[in-house]
């Protein structure tokens, strides 16, 4: 809603040169070299300023609300695809309404503060989304509008939407405040006047608080941890909702405080190049149903486009290839639920949408929407299921289809180089010989984040692990699962305290330091004591796996491991080493070798097999111990032996967790064997119901094992080559009812370095120009909008509210004279109008001289206020120096004109300011160079006789116009 003709529009004229000069023959290339670089020019201008026609930029046109994800305008086209092409998404976004409306008692907020508090209470914030989208599509439901008016009330009348348990944890807020901001969006035209001033003064005091806490908290300065998306776009949500609503300062600067922590975590998640998330798929779930939120809202309101972001692309493979057969599993590495915390359909369909294009990610959606659980394991809560079904409906693109994969119904080998994870199998219907397998053996953190801690890479922003957060991982390299016929035989342990022996790993006796479970020693990073992983400190900080190879040849899998690195290096490992081989869909070979060094003073291994469902029983065949699980299907065997043939029985038990953990425990197989110096190899058989193995035999020596199984249909001699003698072409051959199958060490897997990003400064400070001149478009608005009335001096000086209070009223008297010099002229005299939009201060320049000042303000406040917490200590955030926090004056808000709260104004550097302004000054003055050697070659140089002279000047008006399209280019992309 801009003012009517009193200024332009922000964008920037576009000069356009051209010359009369008849240039003569002898003058020859001089005329190339300028029109070539005119018409470079010219496609500089033109592609910079392609319009993003999937997310059009709003550029500060704002007609009131709703404003965040969509106009007043779109919503009769919304309600028209409700009852069409999104009708199965509106569908859901009903029965989620009815299911509240029939449930109001379960899943209103409480009124009563203690009982808000009392618990985990992101549901409140999650499920306003779905409730508000309801009532923009059904308006003539008023029984929907009054509950979701109430659910505000509710919500607005607690004093904070912290847990009284974790008052240190934003992440409820975050959720609360995202859920209410965007409800306050969709539900304004439906609210009375005094319930807008009541809500907007709630999000401006939480969005408030989540300011100053991005200084304390982790959250501000661990990248790519799924806390930072979740609290930033809550904050972002805040601050456009209060620049819309004209308190610009306060909405300046929290919006410059989430793109300068968000847009640094993007241009690190350039290194990751599988398109993974290190925290794993659950938890990977819960960053992209934020972070694609992010995407879409700066596109849409600031013009920063990120859809072409190269792990954007890859992203897919992430959520395709690590769904298990049936499409409601996912492979639980790391902390995890049975498949997804977050969606995801509404991460496939934004991926599709604005990214891919092609259909699957529809697809994908549709597949695991049908074959959702809807009782017992794998059910969504009730606090998480509906919370994307309003973006799910905004991104959903009808038009791309339902199209699969082109490799659908075909099993797939997939390695993720980054995050060390290898499937196969993904995403196939549930039928018999339909297995999936997985193994993982990677770096702590992944090999991204682990190559920037121990490289020392990006160290303007990185300052080793405490910039980055691991805890949610597990102590799990060279861990494996399998579900043969897509039943969960093998599994992970899902989300309980991170102890080696809850992973498909081993662990080691005698001990050499200080163990949670002596004799026993696991992998470094186990925590005895604490919820969360080690990683910052120590052996833990340098943990890492390896995958070797991972290789399909003629249907058969192999996939080899290295996880010595895992493991304290006093426990004298020379190397740990894990084979699999996949013989058949239901028959999987396993193959530990445990190399020592000679003085190592290791005697006994023990490896523990894991299934969350169901209970191991024991067995036992001719001296061959084993175990099975019942499935509906039939019975799930595993058998094992070592290189000599001795079986030792095992202990088969469950294990409940401790209280505090969504889950309450696992079942488990332990097999403990005895080491050999100097190698000792374990052997395992893992066998689907329709298989019966009819012998089981292995023999070996130092440099090879060999293993023969003989089935009711089919026979098997594999041949692993083990030792690190590297003269053998081959890791192993399977001879396969007499087909040979090779796997070729000239296939082994090769890791290679990620560069470090060139000029990530200067990426992050290029996004950071675009938000700026939105601001100055708002604040030329609002004062044009009330120049000639009552309430004019009242704006300016709410816009104006500097800390030198003489400049500002100095500023208010002088645009206030010029309004009234402007009354009665109306819109004859434009040069008038702009003299008054022009004759105020440039208030967030102001705001950016005074940052350094406020900085260190800010952290020597936070210093005095925070206990020291090993977690997140003050030396993070003193290294996070460009962003900027103020204490409000007596601690907290004050009341403006209309009783809304409002924080003060803030301050930021002004190196992005002054970088624009020497390159319009080196533009200016190389486009004076430019001309000044054109007219010299016109004029002087054509009397010359040196031809060589001629041509250095030819090739210096070259290099000069290169050095202009160079500056030219610069200049558009900063706005100078």
């Amino acid at each position: 809603a801009g003012g009517k003709g009193y200024f332009e529009n922000g964008s920037a004229d576009i000069e356009t040169w051209s010359s009369d000069a008849t240039m003569r023959t002898h003058t020859r290339g001089a005329p190339s070299v300028f029109f070539i670089h005119v018409i470079c020019l010219t496609l500089v201008y033109s592609t910079d300023n392609i319009p993003n026609t999937m997310v059009p930029f709003v550029n500060a046109n704002y007609d009131s609300y709703p404003m965040l994800y969509f106009s007043r305008g779109e919503i009769r086209d919304l309600r028209f695809k409700a009852a069409s092409t999104h009708k199965h998404i509106s569908a859901r976004l009903t029965e989620a309404v009815q299911t509240m409306l029939s449930n109001p008692f379960e899943y209103l907020p409480p009124w009563d503060p203690k009982d808000f508090s009392a618990r985990w209470n992101e549901i409140y914030g999650n499920n306003l989304g779905a409730l508000a989208m309801f009532c923009i599509l059904y308006p003539e439901n008023m029984e929907a509008i009054n509950m979701a008016k109430d659910y505000m009330e509710r919500m607005a009348a607690q004093p904070s939407w912290l847990v009284k348990d974790a008052p240190w944890d934003e992440v409820p807020l975050a959720h609360s405040l995202v859920g209410f901001a965007t409800a306050y969006d969709f539900l304004y035209n439906y609210l009375s006047k005094s319930q807008q001033e009541r809500f907007l003064e709630v999000i401006a005091n939480a969005s408030g608080y989540m300011y100053e806490a991005s200084y304390r908290r982790g959250w501000g300065f661990q990248y790519l941890h799924n806390h930072q998306p979740t609290n930033c776009v809550a904050l972002l949500a805040g601050s456009l909702i209060l620049m819309n609503q004209g308190y610009l300062q306060e909405a300046y600067m929290w919006t410059k405080q989430v793109l300068a922590i968000m847009e640094k975590s993007i241009v690190l998640l350039q290194e990751v190049t599988d398109g993974s998330l290190y925290e794993g798929v659950a938890y990977g779930s819960y960053t992209t149903r934020s972070l694609f939120q992010y995407m879409f809202l700066v596109q849409r309101h600031f013009d920063i486009n990120h859809f072409k972001h190269p792990w954007l692309k890859q992203h897919f493979a992430f959520m395709y290839r690590t769904v298990l057969p049936g499409f409601q599993r996912t492979v639980a590495i790391a902390d995890s639920n049975y498949n997804w915390f977050y969606g995801p359909e509404s991460q496939l369909v934004f991926l599709d949408k604005f990214v891919m294009r092609n259909g699957s990610g529809n697809w994908l959606a549709d597949k695991i929407r049908r074959n959702r659980v809807l009782e017992g394991p794998g059910t969504p809560s009730k606090g998480q299921r509906w919370c994307t079904l309003h973006t799910e409906f905004l991104w959903y693109d009808a038009s791309l289809g339902s199209v699969p994969p082109p490799d659908y119904g075909i099993p797939k080998l997939h390695y993720f180089e980054d995050w060390g994870v290898v499937t196969y199998g993904s995403a196939l219907p549930a039928e018999v010989n339909r297995p999936f397998l997985s193994f993982k053996s990677g770096k702590l953190g992944g090999r991204a984040i682990f190559d920037i801690v121990h490289r020392n890479k990006y160290k303007e922003w990185i300052k080793g692990w405490r910039n980055f957060n691991a805890g949610h991982e597990h102590p799990d390299q060279n861990s494996f699962t399998f579900a043969p016929n897509g039943v969960p035989f093998i599994t992970e342990a899902l989300y309980g305290p991170k102890y080696t022996f809850l992973n498909n790993v081993l662990m080691f006796a005698p001990a050499v330091s200080k163990s949670c479970f002596y004799p026993w020693e696991g992998q470094v990073t186990e925590d005895c004591s604490s919820k969360w992983l080690k990683y910052k400190h120590d052996l833990a900080a340098d943990c890492q796996g390896r995958v070797v190879a991972a290789m399909e040849r003629g249907g058969i899998i192999f996939i080899r491991g290295e996880g010595g690195g895992a493991y304290n290096p006093k426990l004298k490992l020379k190397s740990l080493q894990r084979n699999l081989l996949l013989l058949h869909p239901q028959l999987l070979l396993l193959v530990d070798q445990i190399h020592l060094h000679d003085d190592s003073p290791l005697e006994v291994a023990t490896s523990f097999f894991h299934n969350v469902d169901v209970p191991f029983e024991e067995t036992v065949i001719d001296d061959v111990h084993g175990a099975f699980i019942r499935q509906r299907d039939g019975t799930y065997k595993m058998y094992w032996m070592d290189d000599t043939g001795y079986s030792e029985k095992a202990v088969v038990a469950s294990i409940m967790y401790p209280r505090g953990y969504p889950y309450n425990g696992t079942n488990y197989v332990n097999v403990t064997t005895h080491l050999r110096s100097p190698i000792t190899r374990a052997v395992y058989l893992f066998i689907g119901p329709s298989i019966e193995v009819q012998s089981f035999n292995v023999h070996g020596n130092s440099q090879q094992l060999n293993v023969f199984i003989t089935t009711d249909e089919h026979a098997y001699a594999s041949y692993l080559w083990t030792g690190e003698d590297k003269s053998h072409s081959v890791f192993a051959q399977v001879i396969a009812d007499r087909q040979k199958i090779l796997f070729e060490r000239t296939s082994a897997i090769r890791s290679a370095a990620v560069s470090e990003i060139r000029d990530y400064i200067g990426l992050v400070e290029q996004n950071l120009q675009h938000f700026k001149p939105v601001f100055q478009q708002l604040e030329k608005q609002i004062l044009s909008r009330v120049r000639n009335t009552d309430s004019f001096r009242k704006t300016a000086e709410r816009l104006l509210q500097f800390s030198d209070k003489r400049q500002t009223e100095e500023a208010i008297d002088r645009i206030f004279a010029i309004s009234q010099q402007q009354q009665g002229k109306g819109k004859r005299n434009r040069k008038v109008a702009k003299g008054f939009i022009d004759a105020g201060p440039d208030i967030f320049a102001e705001i950016e001289v005074n940052e350094r000042k406020v900085r260190q303000k800010a952290q020597t406040l936070a210093q005095k206020e925070l206990p020291v917490d090993e977690e997140e200590e003050m030396k993070d955030l003193l290294d996070f120096v460009d962003i900027t926090y103020r204490q409000p004056k007596n601690g907290i808000l004050i009341k403006g004109q209309s009783g809304l709260a409002q924080m003060l104004a803030t301050a930021r550097s002004s190196a992005p300011s002054m970088s624009a302004s020497y390159t319009r000054l080196f533009l200016i003055l190389n486009i004076l160079i430019f001309f000044v050697m054109l007219a010299m070659q016109l004029t002087w140089f054509q009397k010359a006789k040196s031809l060589h002279g001629q041509r250095c000047l030819y090739a210096v008006l070259l290099i000069d116009s290169c050095i202009l399209l160079w500056l030219y280019s610069s200049c558009s992309q900063s706005q100078c």
